[in-house]
């Protein structure tokens, strides 16, 4: 009974374990190639901070290409965003304050100035996503055409924003946003919470399906999965705390997944996106209102460009011409290597962060090496194209 259990949920998840399986070979395949500086508690510090731009980014086009959309925008998006915060801290902002509040401190100056870039970048980004939204829904336009455009309109924004130089300074304290970290007795508060949170939705959710009479599967099967995640939660802390501490924009990206997890599984916003995916016209015909869904998810990822945004700009300590580019085909591409299809109807928040943490790996790996800029490039691509060509076989073994 139990292997019989354990057969079907490896055959279920057949495409996740694959590319887990693959993330394991990218790792000890870099490790012996770099004497095992790869998995320095440095490095694995870096490459987690490294991940979360384009993790995301890839959150929320796994809802829009879910929907059988496309955002080519978001790069450009973040650019942006990044351009916007960087201009409100170093040029906008700071003159503007010294000249209404003439004796105010450096502490609240650069605490006003952090929490209104932070609201602004939100706002851009949202009103990107309606904007955008508003055109694919309610006017038609093909989401590639107008998020093309939009890629191009936004791109310029940032030229012009600029002026084709970097910007700065930026506060300190919005650097901590992308530069900081948990201290480590509080990662280590955070870890043991979501372990406890993980029994607890252990023993909640068989409950629930029992009360529903749902078919539960042997408890051994169930207490060793969650066991193995406690492990290894715990396991990423301890490497995470041998370095500084979890970084701050790393327990963003886990807050942001979770909510988004939730959304897609177990919201009517989540659900009916699925289903226009897998068939526009039946989810129309039953009474779905498909155009209000399309909207709400683009302005979903226009708040996570925002986000995204944010945090670049923490990130680099500046605004600059570069911004977010090709930060669409990253996430695109994160999203194809986690299990979702490009036609729609199939996609999972887990399977893009596992894409974004393989596509991030690649790049951490072959930077450590030292390998030339032109081969980064085309392995990458060929990784992309090796993924999506195992997607097609797996279908057709099944079907």
């Amino acid at each position: 009974m139990v292997s019989k259990t354990l057969s079907n949920i490896i055959r279920n998840n057949l495409q996740t374990y694959t590319m887990i399986l693959a993330l394991v070979f990218i790792w000890l395949l870099f490790g012996f190639m770099t004497d095992w500086i790869f998995f320095s508690p440095r490095n694995l510090s870096n490459l987690f901070r490294q991940m979360t731009i384009v993790s995301f980014l890839s959150i929320g086009m796994v809802m829009v290409i879910v929907t059988g959309n496309i955002d080519l925008s978001v790069g450009s998006s973040v650019g942006l965003v990044s351009a916007v915060t960087a201009w409100l801290q170093a040029i906008f902002l700071p003159p503007l304050l010294q000249q209404w509040f003439p004796g105010i401190s450096m502490l609240a100056q650069g605490t006003f100035i952090t929490c209104t870039t932070i609201l602004f970048g939100l706002v851009v980004g949202g009103l990107i996503g309606v904007i955008q939204g508003w055109a694919i829904a309610y006017l038609g336009i093909p989401a590639f055409i107008v998020t093309l455009g939009g890629m191009l309109v936004f791109r310029g924004g940032v030229l012009g924003i600029t002026q084709g130089k970097t910007i700065v300074p930026i506060e300190d304290s919005f650097r901590l946003i992308a530069q900081g970290y948990l201290p480590n007795s509080l990662g280590y508060a955070v870890g043991f919470l979501s372990v406890g949170a993980l029994f607890f939705w252990l023993f909640y959710n068989r409950k629930q399906k029992a009360s529903y009479g749902i078919t539960l599967r042997p408890f051994g099967v169930d207490l060793a999965q969650t066991l193995l995640f406690s492990g290894i939660i715990m396991a990423f802390v301890y490497l995470m705390n041998s370095y500084r501490g979890i970084p701050n924009p790393v327990l963003l990206m886990v807050v942001v997944a979770l909510i988004f997890t939730y959304i897609t599984g177990n919201t009517r916003l989540g659900r009916y996106a699925y289903a226009l995916g897998g068939n526009a016209e039946a989810t129309r015909l039953s009474g779905v209102n498909t155009k209000a869904n399309v909207f709400q998810v683009f302005v979903l990822m226009g708040l996570l460009a925002g986000v995204s945004g944010i945090v670049l700009t923490g990130y680099v300590a500046a605004g600059t011409t570069s911004g977010g580019v090709n930060y669409e085909l990253e996430a695109i591409a994160a999203c194809v290597i986690g299990g979702t299809s490009l036609m729609g109807g199939s996609g999972s928040i887990a399977g893009a962060l596992v894409g974004s943490l393989i596509m991030a790996s690649l790049l951490n790996g072959m930077s450590v090496m030292n390998m030339p800029a032109f081969w980064q490039f085309i392995i990458r691509g060929l990784v992309l194209v090796l993924a999506v060509y195992m997607d097609v076989v797996t279908k057709k073994r099944r079907g």
